[in-house]
């Protein structure tokens, strides 16, 4: 319960709950918390909801194949994708299937390593990305940039480049999305 406030009646001294209590956030950071969590909610609904009427896909689906567009020859293998997506496996799989079944993606196994697959954009998967690209860029731009100036957008850019750089660490065994 990240944004409860601290109990009223503190542990008796001595007591070893002294040594375990939370670093409770204080009232001006449980106000910052809150916005984060509305404003982040309301951008993916608000994201989502734009390409599901204009697409009929959600806006991780649609983050799939702007990565596979990116991609050299528009294709990437699996593992690859989930990380550069921040997903679990189990997830990116979901969603490829669902993306092969409109014909936008095919998976193509890897020749070096028969357990190893590639999503590759298809022609048609790259066309729906063009028509859709502008009605999305409009989107974000409204929701985001328009609402900031230039040093609160800089601000921003910083301030979730910390923020994903400190939940991504580099040591063997760490709990990330594409790693389960």
């Amino acid at each position: 319960m990240e944004d409860m406030k601290a109990p009223a009646s503190a542990p008796t001294q001595g007591s070893t709950e002294k040594a375990q209590e939370p670093r409770w956030l204080t009232d001006e950071e449980q106000r910052v918390w809150r916005w984060f969590m509305e404003g982040a909610t309301l951008l993916d609904d608000h994201l989502d909801r734009q390409l599901q009427r204009d697409a009929g896909m959600p806006h991780v689906y649609y983050g799939l194949l702007v990565k596979l567009a990116e991609a050299p020859r528009r294709r990437l293998r699996m593992t690859e994708l989930a990380m550069l997506a921040k997903i679990t496996r189990s997830r990116l799989s979901h969603a490829i299937a669902r993306l092969e079944k409109n014909g936008w993606v095919r998976r193509e196994d890897c020749p070096d390593d028969k357990r190893g697959q590639f999503a590759v954009l298809t022609e048609e998967g790259y066309e729906v990305l063009r028509q859709t690209a502008p009605g999305h860029v409009d989107a974000v731009r409204q929701a985001v940039f328009d609402r900031l100036d230039p040093e609160q957008q800089k601000a921003l850019g910083e301030i979730m480049r910390i923020i994903a750089e400190g939940l991504q660490p580099t040591e063997a065994g760490a709990d990330l999305p594409w790693l389960r």
